[in-house]
């Protein structure tokens, strides 16, 4: 893990408290398109996005829905994506109860990969479906660590390999992200979750609209209340 990071990560210990999110901003990074072709590809432009529906799992008779306001390069986040939200899709999602819906909210924990996150996680979004964005999603929580630090072509490589892994174009996902082409959509997003709704931090949750701790305990029982 680098230097940053680990910083980053104990600066951040225990910041997770009822009722809050975790992470509240942090470290920075940068890269050129370049990178892109140092990790061997070649994409031609493309237009930027500024509009894709919101990812979204589940039956849309679910009686209860589970909104997430997330940050790719925030611990919290990862943490909730990888312990929390897996109980919730098999517990909850697979049978019918709730909708879950992810936002970003880039705060940003690190100027590069909160952004450049988000955009990789949303081409597999258009180029896939949604049900591919929730798994690689998961993925890139479970590779956090990886990313950002500033070394972008270290990042965009291995951004590049876990996209193959599933059988996704790693090429496509890696340029997405280094050239941020998702970003007028994110930056729509992050201004709602700051202006309109009043977030301050990640991850925050909502069950029918009422914020919970990003706990199982908490998400479980709030899912219950609700159904």
């Amino acid at each position: 893990m680098r230097n940053t990071r680990r910083a980053y990560l104990a600066a951040t210990a225990g910041a997770l408290t009822l009722g809050t999110a975790g992470c509240l901003g942090g470290g920075s990074g940068g890269s050129g398109d370049g990178a892109v072709a140092a990790i061997g590809c070649e994409v031609p432009e493309r237009d930027t996005v500024s509009s894709l529906p919101t990812p979204v799992i589940g039956s849309e008779d679910a009686s209860v829905v589970v909104d997430v306001w997330e940050d790719f390069a925030c611990p919290h986040c990862a943490t909730f994506a990888v312990d929390v939200a897996p109980q919730l899709r098999s517990e909850y999602v697979s049978e019918g109860i709730v909708r879950y819906r992810h936002h970003d909210f880039p705060i940003p924990v690190d100027d590069w990969w909160s952004w450049k996150g988000a955009s990789a996680a949303r081409a597999v979004q258009d180029e896939a479906d949604d049900e591919t964005f929730f798994d690689f999603a998961h993925t890139l929580y479970e590779n956090q660590s990886e990313f950002g630090g500033g070394d972008a072509e270290g990042s965009l490589s291995t951004l590049q390999s876990l996209a193959n892994d599933a059988d996704l174009d790693g090429c496509s996902v890696a340029a997405a992200a280094s050239r941020e082409r998702y970003r007028p959509l994110i930056e729509a997003e992050r201004t709602e979750a700051v202006d309109e709704r009043g977030f301050q931090g990640t991850p925050t949750v909502l069950v029918d609209g009422e914020q919970v701790a990003p706990r199982w305990s908490d998400l479980q029982s709030a899912v219950e209340d609700a159904r």
